[in-house]
């Protein structure tokens, strides 16, 4: 009889193992190491997302690839804000429940005794496509992603138009948003990691 060495015996309890817990996955339901990349597991519930169930779901760059067709006036995202943000950011923009929409330039780069940053729209958002994104993914807050686009793209002009950075006759679409000049696109710097 041959004497077992230490390593021997960890391989040979290692190798069990492994074919053990091999054995159990495919008994169990569970897909084989191999099948992760040949083809998905069905679990038996839930379904494909479909590209009208897509359609919801925007997610636009800085430079405006991504933002959906639509257009909205300042005048339209008036009576729209009136009507659907009003209750929680102010009839002049100045926050409640919600946050502060507009003000506050030159306030987060101001010395600290001088007072607390505004962090708004206007004061700290470097692009206007990020509004548009924030406004249609989470607002209402009582039923986010309710709002058209055309809505959505008012909406952005008018609360742009309240902070001076459109005029009050603008209307936003998925070309004119992106350039939009935002007062902070040049307050931030890239981490030196």
């Amino acid at each position: 009889m041959s004497i077992i060495t230490k390593q021997t015996l960890i391989a040979l309890v290692a190798g069990l193992a492994c074919a053990g817990g091999a054995a159990w996955a495919q008994t169990s339901g569970a897909p084989p190491a191999s099948a992760a990349t040949e083809s998905p597991h069905h679990y038996g519930f839930g379904s494909n997302a479909s590209a009208d169930d897509l359609k919801q779901f925007v997610s636009p760059l800085p430079d405006g690839r991504g933002l959906p067709k639509g257009s909205g006036t300042v005048m339209q995202g008036e009576k729209i804000y009136m009507q659907q943000c009003l209750a929680c950011h102010g009839a002049k923009l100045e926050g409640g429940i919600g946050d502060r929409l507009i003000g506050g330039r030159g306030t987060l780069a101001k010395k600290a005794d001088s007072g607390p940053p505004i962090k708004t729209v206007e004061s700290y958002w470097p692009y206007a496509t990020t509004l548009f994104d924030y406004i249609k993914r989470a607002m209402p807050f009582t039923s986010p992603n309710s709002m058209s686009n055309d809505d959505v793209y008012a909406v952005t002009a008018y609360i742009l138009s309240k902070a001076n950075i459109v005029p009050q006759d603008a209307t936003l679409d998925q070309d004119s948003l992106a350039k939009v000049k935002m007062p902070n696109r040049n307050g931030f710097k890239p981490a030196d990691r």
